[in-house]
């Protein structure tokens, strides 16, 4: 009983020799596994992907390239037909070592797309003068209420057929994190 209680001892003390901790401020380089779009997934969508360059810490290599990491999508948002803009931001959440998950606190990788808003209200500003300035000439100057009407839905119907620009991050896309807090790892075998 003793001598198995020693084993364990010994066991456990071998596997806190063989634990490095990785500072804050490491860079992460990955590759993505999976695809994310903003018009697919939303926040709480996990990802897989994997690591492009080995991790290292204290001359060691803690975890190699080809390392499976998870990570999540911290948020998303669609781009609407007449306001907004699209925006992904992703985190990692876990390293698999040895089998067994690690949590990781990273640093975001944000990408936003441009939006339509400003765009809307040029078409529709540009409806109305557009349509003020015909009716005016057809009408002798009276027309110009009714054009300027007739301009803006025009201009907010060509802003409505355009669907806000979605945003994807491509499988195999290369992704660079750092490490927010410092985390320890076993050394993998």
């Amino acid at each position: 009983m003793i001598l198995v209680g020693l084993a364990t001892a010994f066991a456990a003390a071998g596997q806190d020799a063989m634990r490095v901790t990785v500072p804050a401020g490491t860079r992460i380089l990955i590759r993505m596994t999976d695809s994310v779009n903003s018009s697919q997934q939303k926040a709480g969508y996990r990802f897989t992907a994997s690591l492009e360059t080995n991790l290292q810490a204290e001359n060691m290599v803690v975890a190699p390239r080809g390392t499976v990491i998870y990570g999540h999508l911290a948020s998303a948002s669609s781009a609407g037909k007449f306001a907004g803009s699209s925006d992904l931001t992703l985190e990692l959440t876990d390293i698999m070592i040895n089998g067994t998950a690690y949590p990781l606190m990273t640093s975001t990788y944000s990408v936003k797309g441009s939006g339509e808003g400003s765009n809307t209200a040029k078409k529709v500003i540009g409806g109305v003068g557009l349509g003020a300035l015909i009716g005016g000439i057809a009408g002798g100057g009276k027309g110009a209420g009714i054009g300027a009407l007739v301009g803006a839905a025009g201009g907010t119907a060509i802003a409505a057929s355009k669907k806000g620009e979605q945003l994807s991050i491509p499988s195999e896309s290369l992704l660079e994190f750092r490490l927010t807090q410092p985390v320890t790892l076993p050394v993998e075998n």
